[in-house]
């Protein structure tokens, strides 16, 4: 399927544990600290609720270990 789209697989080794570590620690956050916390009424409600949850991990990760508090950064 992927061949013909002619989209190419980009990996350094065949099944390299590096190509997919980003993305598989980003999905174990927003299970631990959004899914499972939470008990959904429905999917619409759950793709609301990890939305926002992603928005937030985005903003906060463009701040690494650090306060930010009014723009100015305290560690």
């Amino acid at each position: 399927m992927l061949i013909n789209n002619g989209i190419s697989i980009s990996m350094d080794g065949k099944g390299a544990w590096r190509d997919n570590v980003f993305v598989e620690r980003f999905w174990r956050t927003v299970k631990y600290e959004e899914v499972y916390l939470h008990a959904y009424e429905g999917v619409g409600e759950a793709r609301q609720s990890i939305a926002r949850y992603i928005a937030f991990y985005k903003d906060a990760s463009q701040h690494p270990s650090v306060y930010v508090i009014q723009e100015n950064r305290f560690c």
